[in-house]
């Protein structure tokens, strides 16, 4: 069945579908692999296209770009003045001006709709299906409408109420919404199938607890979402516990000893994940998250001399200092989660020669001076016998071979910090073997749920419930002192709010978790590199223009956010 499903993922992942409406219609083509299928090939068919676009979801300019650069861990300026310009866009998210005819909002949006449409049918199509895997599908497609909508509440503070395909969605916000999603993963939980038997790909048991301890966590942000304060629930707390404790207990996911492998091109049987987006089927995922960060003239792959990076986000000042203050006078690649030196020939001055199986670019916070494979005519240089010449890398490819690839702290919207080498890098996903372009076929899974965040989940909720702080601390240390390939983070000695904040951003930076913590935690509103906006109805986004239009036919039926 695994081998059946991931075949129709990866024939549903590349048909063309029409753009979503408002009322999430959706013409949806026949996605038949012959004439004639067994009932079993017809319900993998139906479940395959509610998965199809979650790749598009977690692209770097969609659900990334929102979650990160709206926030004080990445910024993205205008390069060089020439590229990522985008019509201030990013300029805009980081500032938190963004308007509603963005066009990152839109797709961001048109991909939660379709994808909640897509679940829809197959929910309205297993409803009536006397197969004998519809009833366990029907709850998988549940659990997928819900897992959307979770995010359409996170994003944009509504969420999509509707059962049957032929009539317009409902649309609500605040505890109605918060109860709704509730009561649908409530409902699939006992239904779905165990990670151990489904893999991390597909929803499963522990990620529908994983995702109720979330829900629970962030409910007392959805009921009130511009709220001066939340009010975190003893009851609820207690839950994000509950449910905290049944995915540990359980035994479906365990700590990486690697921190790195969690995010390596094997990672899909990586224990510590829960929930990803499976990119593995004929490698038709992408390679966004690698490629976005680094120099348009890191060249990671001695087989593919045209797949290199972007110049596109860095890290901003104000995030790498939260690292340099937690470590003092200790340099932060101390923590094996800041940085993983693949090659230590990097860090030589000398040009170097090196074979190409052993040629592998650095992981995670890349700083200062860059080497790798040296290109010339879009050619690598070869040493005499052969081997990959590498050296002090420049941006030959922008003309600027006397500009060094030599990454700053400084990042920010001032000519000077907008240079090509400005700011420091984030490379923590793997660069896929086989992109040969660097854009393209991803392997590694894309995380949307590990076992780190339940523990830190669960810290959380200690600490908010009952000020437990010696509870919360043990499970903090758990996760740091579990990364044993290299030398563990040391403990830490005393747990607050603010400490588990910032040891969030250690563990799930470029994540897609940051703007949410941020809400979370009342750091939304504050100053960091290029941003001073305070107001609160910029926690959630507009709702694309396009969607407003497209709904006028309906007077009163799309209401704007607030402020927008």
């Amino acid at each position: 069945m695994k081998n059946k499903l991931s075949l129709i993922f990866t024939i549903a992942g590349i048909l063309f579908l029409s753009n979503a409406c408002t009322d999430l219609k959706e013409k949806v083509l026949d996605e038949s692999l012959s004439a004639k299928l067994t009932d079993e090939d017809e319900a993998n068919g139906l479940l395959a296209p509610v998965y199809a676009l979650l790749p598009n979801l977690f692209q770097h300019t969609t659900y990334f770009a929102l979650q990160e650069i709206s926030t004080d861990e990445a910024i993205l300026p205008y390069r060089g003045g020439t590229d990522w310009g985008d019509n201030g866009i990013y300029l805009a998210l980081h500032a938190h001006n963004t308007t509603s005819t963005d066009p990152n909002v839109a797709s961001t949006w048109n991909t939660l709709v379709q994808s909640i449409s897509r679940s829809i049918t197959a929910i309205t199509s297993f409803k009536n299906s006397t197969n004998p895997s519809a009833a366990l599908y029907l709850a998988e497609a549940r659990g997928m409408r819900a897992y959307y909508n979770l995010i359409a509440l996170d994003m944009f503070g509504i969420a999509f109420l509707k059962e049957d395909a032929g009539t317009t969605s409902q649309i609500i916000r605040g505890d109605e919404a918060v109860k709704y999603i509730e009561s649908e993963l409530l409902a699939v939980e006992p239904l779905v199938q165990s990670k151990a038997t489904v893999g991390p790909g597909r929803i499963n048991q522990a990620a529908v607890w994983g995702l109720l301890a979330r829900l629970y966590l962030n409910a007392p942000v959805y009921r009130n979402i511009y709220g001066a304060t939340f009010d975190f629930s003893a009851a609820e707390m207690d839950k994000v516990i509950q449910y905290s404790d049944k995915v540990i207990a359980s035994g479906q996911a365990k700590l990486s000893a690697d921190y790195f492998a969690i995010f390596g091109n094997n990672n899909h049987t990586n224990e510590e994940l829960i929930f990803a987006v499976d990119q593995r089927p004929e490698l038709n995922g992408h390679n966004r998250m690698a490629y976005f960060s680094i120099s348009g003239d890191q060249f990671p792959l001695a087989a593919f001399p045209a797949a290199n990076g972007t110049d596109g986000p860095g890290i901003t000042s104000d995030f790498y200092q939260s690292w340099v203050q937690a470590y003092g006078a200790v340099d932060p690649k101390r923590d094996p989660r800041f940085y993983q030196e693949n090659m230590s020939i990097y860090s030589n001055k000398a040009d170097t020669c090196i074979t190409d199986a052993s040629y592998k670019i650095n992981r995670g916070i890349l700083r200062g001076q860059q080497y790798g494979a040296l290109r010339v005519n879009g050619a690598f240089v070869r040493c005499p016998d052969g081997k990959l010449k590498v050296g002090k890398l420049g941006y030959v490819t922008r003309n600027k071979a006397d500009l060094m690839v030599d990454f700053t702290e400084k990042i920010d919207f001032t000519t000077a910090g907008s240079n090509y080498n400005s700011g420091y890098r984030v490379e923590k996903y793997e660069f896929s073997s086989s992109s040969n372009t660097g854009r393209n076929r991803g392997e590694a899974d894309i995380v949307i749920l590990r076992l780190a965040d339940i523990y830190m989940m669960r810290a959380e909720a200690k600490l908010r419930k009952s000020n437990d702080a010696a509870g919360a601390l043990a499970d903090v240390n758990l996760v740091r002192a579990s990364r044993t390939v290299t030398l563990p983070p040391p403990a830490l000695t005393s747990m607050s709010l603010d400490l588990l904040f910032r040891e969030r951003g250690f563990e799930f930076y470029w994540e897609m978790l940051r703007r949410t913590d941020m809400i979370r935690f009342g750091k939304y509103e504050g100053k960091w590199t290029e941003k001073t906006n305070a107001d609160v109805k910029k926690r959630i986004f507009p709702i694309p223009q396009t969607a407003i239009d497209g709904a006028s036919n309906l007077p009163g039926y799309m209401k704007q956010n607030d402020s927008y």
